[in-house]
């Protein structure tokens, strides 16, 4: 059974989105699992492919864009691109694609914005439908 897991920040600031990816991909990379980081457009990939390369100066998050050289166990695509594998799914898009329900596990990480709130709301309740095993880490209580 696939499992869905939505980490919600306190903070309504886009950049603490991908701060919180960081850190998160440092832990999945610790399970030996392979990520695929998926957002709604290609200028939304490569923003976030450098806002990776410079996160945090005490550790290095391995990433490519889909499709580039070497191969890294974090991949960036957009739109209805996927990767070789069906390990976890980062869906930085507003609407959660069909094809991430694929994937052993599938993590939203919700900041305050309406748009983002609205939109993962939906995702949520398109998980629980589906009968995916849901967890939520309500980082809001956690400073």
């Amino acid at each position: 059974m696939s499992r869905a897991d939505y980490y919600i920040l306190p903070d309504s600031d886009p950049d603490s989105r991908a701060d919180f990816l960081c850190r998160l991909c440092d832990k999945i990379l610790g399970l030996g699992l392979r990520i695929f980081i998926s957002t709604e457009h290609e200028t939304a990939a490569r923003q976030l492919d450098q806002q990776l390369w410079s996160a945090r100066a005490e550790s290095f998050v391995p990433h490519v864009l889909l499709g580039q050289s070497p191969d890294s166990p974090i991949e960036i695509g957009w739109g209805d691109q996927l990767p070789d594998h069906r390990q976890v799914f980062v869906n930085l898009s507003t609407r959660l694609p069909d094809a991430a329900f694929g994937f052993e596990r599938i993590v939203e990480i919700v900041v305050q914005t309406p748009e983002v709130l609205a939109a993962t709301r939906d995702n949520y309740a398109r998980c629980r439908d589906r009968g995916i095993e849901l967890h939520r880490t309500d980082m809001r209580h956690r400073r």
